[in-house]
């Protein structure tokens, strides 16, 4: 990363869009403390990252297209498991957990091994495992990438319904109409560095384009 400099709000969608390899997800895992940063810093809900990696922990949900299952546990005990790990008490995490699955339609497959479930499923098990802990600020990356219409669906109101609880939500896409459809504030990133910020409104004035992929594609220049 080169000197990425953004800033997210609670209650609102920010959005991260890149091509393939433009450094979304090193941005985020940077974010999350997954990576340490060679220079520089962030503060997650007033607490920094290379200082203070532990109390970001405890205040995010972090999805990533990287971050796999294990696939001998079935999706009760993986999200059991870290919700265990964020220090939650036995009676609040079986509580959050009835309340996740009820949301996402986990119930029927609850007590199922995760490598007998299907890319959906797991997807759901992911943002389930994401969200246990109750975070204020979300960090998912690419979380609708090769799901289904109606999966993918449910993930964008889960995403709505979080921006209404007032978390802040940072998302990466390189899929335009999501982007169009979720986002507050577009952050456009290309090798590294982010080439503009703004509203979607503030990008069509800047560039005299309305759609956002010929947006996209003049920013970007290529």
């Amino acid at each position: 990363m080169d000197s990425v400099n953004i800033e997210c709000k609670p209650g609102r969608v920010f959005g991260l869009m890149g091509l393939n390899g433009a450094g979304k997800t090193t941005l985020m895992r940077l974010l999350s403390t997954t990576l340490k940063p060679t220079s520089g810093t962030a503060q997650v809900v007033g607490y920094d990252i290379t200082s203070q990696p532990e109390k970001v922990k405890e205040k995010i949900g972090f999805l990533s297209s990287d971050t796999g299952l294990y696939h001998r546990l079935t999706a009760e005990e993986t999200v059991s498991y870290f919700g265990k790990l964020n220090g939650m008490e036995e009676g609040k995490l079986k509580r959050r957990m009835d309340e996740i699955f009820d949301r996402f339609g986990i119930n029927e497959f609850r007590k199922r091994r995760v490598d007998k479930l299907s890319t959906g499923m797991r997807q759901k098990i992911s943002i389930a495992r994401a969200f246990i802990n109750d975070p204020e600020v979300l960090i998912l990356d690419e979380p609708t990438i090769g799901l289904d219409v109606v999966t993918s669906r449910t993930i964008i109101q889960f995403i709505r319904e979080s921006k209404q609880a007032n978390r802040c939500v940072l998302f990466s896409t390189h899929v335009m109409w999501e982007a169009q459809k979720l986002c507050d504030d577009i952050a456009i990133i290309h090798k590294g560095k982010i080439l503009e910020v703004g509203t979607l409104d503030q990008l069509r004035d800047r560039t005299g384009l309305v759609d956002l992929d010929d947006i996209f594609v003049k920013i970007v220049g290529e």
